[in-house]
């Protein structure tokens, strides 16, 4: 069944699941983006299976869904080619004690999709991708401190970022002294950072592109300045690669740097990412060299056959059937209609949506606009009693015109709520429970 636009809508089954979750799994989810704190009290459903770009939850209601695994699934759950690659690896063993033959065929398949890279590895999850990279930076250089653009989210689950965040417990104030952050797109705020650490720090990491477009010349900007002040340049490619190209922004935009990292729409949900750079840097991870040696990436299931068969049967969909073109297509349908929805409700100024079409996230404003967890709650819970689970609007080719349609539809209605809110100058009596909460925060 599909969810019904009502006060009543309710999820028991949920809810109980939920319970259980918490009791077994710290923070009840295996990742914070993921949690019950993210969603209304008693509306965060617990997922039984997916189809294309439709999810169903625990008590049997169905959902258009966005954002799919944290922008992983873009090609829509259980997308037939992608399975079947998988299939076929499953039933011939997925990890030996001697590389496969499907490594060779996934590297091959990887550096002909991202022609700015010479060598790649392969991990499970972007932590590693991205530590990997800074700590071949700092081995190369022989610096200490690593630069990160303090106006993107999130780069690693290890210390030398996560000391940075409110989420800092357990981690040494050493470690954390050691990151510095830059604003994105100011060359000048960088400079002045690389002279004040003159010869310290290793590398400049960014993800090439966010809710904005990059300023003219900016990327060949800081290209310049970390060749002049000979750090590493590494661009973390976990959504910008496939979403913004098939070679990522740096095939886009035309910068290349040492370093760059996949992964989400890599492997479709599958776990796969990689590192990927220049040979003379990535080599130091290797064996054919007179350098003293970097312990890059050595993971037991790194090189697991099904998910490089999925990453590869990814990487021929998107070209094969003009994916990213798709995508950007679909996001921009779906901009247009959420916009008018709520300009024709009155509240265009405080819905607003941002972002490349194809990474579409969205805004909540106050009666000053700014933002609010008390509205983005309010919001949430209309989207999903309409059946639309969207912690973003970041679309997946799944989507038909049809359940943009409906989306359209269902966001029209929780803009009159939201309309009713502003007039009253409260949300409170719409939330029916507590706000939704940032994932970094520290106390829970």
């Amino acid at each position: 069944m599909t969810t019904q636009d009502t006060e009543e809508f309710d999820l028991p089954r949920s809810r109980t699941a939920n319970e259980r979750l918490h009791a077994l799994i710290p923070g009840g989810a295996h990742t914070y983006a993921k949690g019950d704190d993210q969603y209304p009290e008693n509306l965060a459903p617990v997922i039984s299976h997916g189809q294309g770009a439709h999810v169903w939850d625990v008590d049997g209601n169905r959902y258009i869904e966005y954002g799919s695994g944290l922008r992983s699934v873009s090609l829509g759950h259980a997308h037939p080619r992608v399975v079947e690659a998988v299939r076929r690896e499953l039933d011939r063993g997925s990890n030996f004690v001697r590389p496969s033959i499907v490594e060779l065929d996934a590297a091959e398949c990887f550096l002909a999709t991202v022609p700015t890279a010479e060598m790649v590895k392969f991990a499970k999850n972007g932590s590693d991708a991205t530590t990997a990279a800074v700590r071949l930076a700092r081995a190369v250089t022989g610096r200490r401190r690593v630069a990160i653009c303090g106006d993107h989210p999130f780069f690693s689950v290890d210390d030398w970022f996560i000391g940075t965040t409110p989420m800092s417990a357990g981690i040494p104030a050493a470690t954390t002294e050691l990151t510095v952050a830059f604003p994105y797109g100011d060359l000048a705020a960088t400079e002045e950072l690389l002279t004040r650490y003159q010869d310290d720090v290793a590398c400049l990491i960014l993800e090439p592109a966010g809710h904005a477009e990059p300023p003219p010349g900016y990327l060949e900007g800081l290209r310049a300045l970390a060749d002049r002040h000979g750090c590493v340049l590494i661009f973390d490619e976990m959504i910008t690669g496939f979403r913004w190209s098939e070679a990522g922004a740096q095939g886009l935009y035309g910068v290349v740097p040492d370093l760059s990292t996949f992964g989400k729409a890599l492997g479709n949900g599958f776990a796969v990412s990689a590192l990927a750079g220049r040979r003379a840097l990535m080599e130091r991870g290797g064996l054919r060299h007179s350098d003293e040696r970097v312990f890059l990436l050595s993971t037991t299931h790194g090189a697991e056959t099904h998910a490089l068969a999925a990453a590869m049967a990814v990487q021929t969909t998107y070209a094969e059937e003009g994916v990213t073109a798709q995508l950007h297509a679909l996001g921009g349908r779906l901009a247009a209609g959420v916009r008018e929805a709520a300009a024709g409700m009155g509240v265009g100024d405080h819905v607003v949506v941002r972002g490349r079409a194809s990474n579409l996230v969205f805004a909540t404003l106050d009666e000053n606009r700014q933002p609010s967890q008390p509205y983005r709650t309010l919001f949430l819970r209309r989207l999903l009693a309409g059946g639309v689970l969207a912690p973003s609007f970041v679309v997946s080719s799944a989507l038909s015109d049809a359940d943009i349609d409906r989306t359209v539809e269902v966001v029209a209605q929780a803009c009159a709520v939201y309309r009713k809110a502003l007039d009253a100058g409260d949300p409170t009596a719409w939330l029916a429970g507590r706000p939704v909460k940032p994932v970094f925060r520290r106390l829970a």
